[in-house]
């Protein structure tokens, strides 16, 4: 008889004791012990996050190779894929390989595909073998086992769509789920980091909720990257400036807008210190939202009081209710981004 977990994992915390896993700095991932309410898959991929992928990459000078040691050695001391530099992980897809006794009631069988909508920065996980390293995509293709807990949210994979292109799409679930819930009609959204996954499909579910009177505004670096967003049909204007530099992002932002404020903005940015950008051009009373996980909330709260700028800042919880049907229906709904999501992320 299995014996029973933590719903939430602790009891596969090593170190420090009294946290849960994701603050822990060590995890348990021996898979010869398996708890009675755990679900044991067989990893087929990957998707790291993309500051964290970003950050290895610098750190390895874009080789192959060493980006590969580099994330064995990090699962091997920890336990787990957590970044040390920016504590972010990612999810992986998988087939289940076996269901705890206590979990058999769920809609789940053995060799079911799923993406787990849980963070690598969590999640249990042992890599045997290091099969494609795919750096365009932010993807790692691996053989080896991961542990989803009773708490544990995942996805089916759909039979609609490749696995490359559901987790592709699911890897930024929570970001336009979040988009369609935050603004209302008739608001001003700014999106940083607007050409990103996450950014086009912010901009996608935002330009449905604020309507006609809206105007969805997308800020990319590239000059280049203009046309093809609004080929795309997901922002009503895209400018273009470093979203490092807040004061250029403002003034561009603002010429955009009429000279108003912007009631929402959403940083999809995937690289440090764009935390003013994406507040100076919001108004007070309006909302920040941080999907990026290169933000220092700590940037975000001294600077948005050294401004004197009293806006709602939200963390980017990768989870709202139903986050993952919404992302999957964008790509159902909108054949133009479906069709980037194909070409660009497969």
């Amino acid at each position: 008889m299995e014996l029973k977990g933590n719903k939430y994992g602790i009891h596969r915390v090593i170190e420090p004791k009294g946290v849960l896993t994701q603050a822990a700095y060590k995890i348990d991932n021996d898979m010869s012990k398996v708890y009675s309410n755990e679900i044991v898959c067989d990893v087929i991929s990957l998707n790291i996050d993309s500051a964290s992928f970003t950050q290895i990459e610098e750190a390895c000078g874009g080789d192959e190779k060493k980006i590969g040691e580099m994330i064995l050695g990090i699962v091997a001391e920890r336990g787990k894929q957590q970044n040390p530099v920016t504590g972010s992980g990612g999810m992986f897809i998988g087939k289940v390989a076996h269901i705890g006794e206590d979990l058999k009631d769920r809609d789940l069988k053995v060799g079911d595909k799923i993406a787990s909508l849980v963070s690598l920065s969590m999640t249990p996980l042992r890599i045997d073998k290091i099969k494609a390293i795919h750096k365009d995509i932010d993807r790692v293709d691996i053989e080896g086992k991961a542990i989803l807990f009773e708490s544990g949210i995942y996805a089916k994979l759909p039979e609609d769509m490749s696995e490359p292109l559901a987790l592709a799409a699911l890897d930024v679930a929570g970001a336009p789920a979040q988009a369609r819930k935050l603004p209302k009609e008739g608001d001003s959204v700014l999106i940083l980091g607007a050409n990103g996954k996450s950014g086009v499909l912010c901009g996608y579910e935002a330009m449905k909720k604020v309507g006609p009177k809206g105007n969805v505004v997308g800020v990319v670096r590239n000059p280049k990257q203009v046309d093809a967003l609004m080929e795309l049909g997901v922002y009503n204007k895209v400018i273009v400036a470093s979203a490092t530099e807040p004061v250029a992002v403002m003034d561009a932002a603002l010429a955009a807008n009429d000279g108003k404020e912007y009631d929402l903005s959403i940083s999809c940015v995937n690289i440090e210190n764009c935390e003013m950008s994406a507040i100076l051009p919001v108004r007070d009373d309006g909302i920040v939202y941080f999907f990026s996980m290169a933000t220092s909330f700590t940037k975000a709260a001294l600077g948005a009081e050294g401004i004197g700028k009293d806006v709602t800042m939200i963390v980017g919880n990768g989870y709202t209710k139903n986050h993952a049907e919404i992302t999957l229906n964008v790509l159902r709904e909108n054949p133009k981004l479906r069709k980037l999501f194909d070409e660009k992320y497969c």
